[in-house]
């Protein structure tokens, strides 16, 4: 144990190209990589068995490329993150390590997890050693001339505008293949991961996983296509559920196998890593990324997001309703609604939702229904293989006007006109709800709007959609 090495601890980071802990624990000497799982803490914070799944058959593939570097990987399990802090201190046993590296994740009980690492650690002499990575901009670096977190998107995005302007950020390297280590880790438990994918599987319906496939190459395809092929006529397409017109490169970034620096890279490509915008699409995939980047900062400056508590305090007293008949029908994608439906039905067979229609289903529920936004927040969660705190959670309180720069209470989206506008053909409902696929493109947005006895094998509305809208704008309007 005389040699002496780097931790590099990967978390939602799942890849060796620009990673910015793995660069920086490479440049101080040889390295070891480690990946603690806890099955416990997944469960405490709803985490989807298929984005669970989707994490552990990157795992394997991260492993390969660490092989190829010569960087041993240590899987463990742990399954709460309130033990970890000992286990590190325990590892000491067997591996003579000077500090350990990571990048910065920055929900509250994440921030306590290596608060309570790096004070533990400091004990011992060691250093937890934490890098920016997850962003574009480091936390608590975008200010306004008070310098306080803006909290309005657009002046937030100004200010990220001014600093891309600047320098574009830049991708770290793929360090060098370092000399091979030789451990004896014997002592330590091995983490059986393909019980863990077993298990996982059980609790998700076995065609899904075949959609998501892993691995950087795999990513950067993604990316590339999209570039290429869709970013022209993105404005448009990509509020069109029934087409291929978003990147779908959510999941990826979440769990670290693309990162955001990759994404700008690849945007501006054509101008040469410039910051020159030349066409609408980019534009508005530019601003998409930076919402992405509004939410992850609004999640560090302001905790309380991470609490299960409103941005706007005052929503704090809506006086929400306990529908827990209706809340089943949505959740099953069972409304009568049909665009609300075939949202529900995607999220469930696929583990993933168009945003437009994630919006749609989001006020739905919140507004028509007006049931806490908690409660879909969670769902949402439990379901989603892209499911992140941050953008979740700041979907989730836009539509339900309790978050920052939030939808006015008053603006209620009708989910037929939405449907109408966004689907007019009615072919993403055709897909995901096959009873209405003889409809033509007319009726199949409110198959029993013109006739309530028309018989269908299809649920008729749970909410007139009029009243209800009334409903949500009283239940808010003494509050806001």
């Amino acid at each position: 144990m005389s040699h002496v090495y780097q931790l590099i601890w990967f978390r939602q980071d799942l890849r060796i190209h620009d990673h910015a802990a793995l660069w920086h624990a490479a440049q101080t000497g040889s390295c070891i990589a480690i990946v603690l799982l806890s099955p416990e803490q997944w469960q405490r914070h709803d985490d989807a068995p298929i984005k669970i799944e989707f994490y552990l058959r990157q795992l394997q593939e991260l492993k390969k490329q660490l092989d190829s570097l010569n960087i041993p990987l240590i899987v463990q399990t742990i399954p709460l993150w309130n033990n970890i802090p000992q286990f590190f201190i325990s590892l000491l046993q067997h591996i003579n390590f000077q500090n350990i590296y990571a990048n910065i994740e920055v929900g509250i009980n994440e921030l306590q997890r290596d608060a309570s690492v790096q004070k533990l650690l400091n004990q011992h002499q060691k250093e937890l050693v934490l890098l920016h990575d997850r962003t574009l901009f480091p936390f608590a670096s975008i200010r306004n001339q008070s310098n306080l977190p803006y909290q309005v998107f657009g002046a937030f995005k100004k200010a990220c505008y001014q600093r891309l302007q600047h320098t574009l950020p830049q991708c770290y390297p793929v360090p060098n293949i370092q000399q091979p280590i030789k451990l004896d880790l014997s002592a330590l438990a091995p983490t059986d991961i393909h019980q863990l994918q077993v298990e996982c599987a059980e609790k998700i319906k076995p065609p899904i996983t075949i959609l998501w496939n892993v691995g950087e190459s795999h990513a950067h395809n993604l990316l590339d296509h999209f570039i290429d092929q869709n970013l022209t006529d993105y404005k448009v397409s990509r509020d069109l559920p029934s087409i291929s017109g978003t990147s779908q490169l959510s999941t990826y970034l979440n769990i670290g196998i693309l990162s955001i620096r990759q994404c700008i890279q690849a945007l501006f490509r054509q101008q040469h890593g410039d910051f020159v915008i030349q066409s609408e699409g980019q534009q508005t995939w530019l601003d998409e990324l930076l919402w992405r980047e509004f939410y992850q900062h609004i999640l560090f400056d302001f905790p309380q997001v991470s609490k299960h508590l409103p941005f706007k305090a005052a929503t704090q007293k809506i006086n929400w309703r306990d529908d827990s008949v209706n809340l089943e029908k949505w959740q099953q994608g069972q409304t009568g609604i049909p665009i609300v439906d075939a949202g529900m039905r995607q999220l469930l067979a696929t583990g993933w939702m168009h945003n437009r229609v994630r919006m749609i289903c989001a006020m739905f529920l919140t507004k028509n229904l007006l049931i806490d936004w908690r409660i879909g927040e969670q769902w949402f969660m439990q379901h989603l293989i892209d499911g992140d705190l941050a953008a979740n959670n700041g979907g989730w309180q836009w539509c339900a006007s309790t978050g920052t720069d939030a939808a006015p209470y008053f603006r209620v989206f009708n989910p037929i006109s939405q449907s109408q506008k966004f689907d007019s053909n009615g072919d993403y409902i055709r897909k995901w709800v096959p009873e209405l696929a003889h409809l033509d493109g007319q009726i199949i947005h409110e198959p029993y709007a013109k006739d309530l006895s028309k018989n269908l094998n299809y649920p008729k509305p749970i909410v007139d959609l009029k009243i209800s809208r009334a409903r949500a704008i009283e239940a808010f309007k003494s509050y806001l």
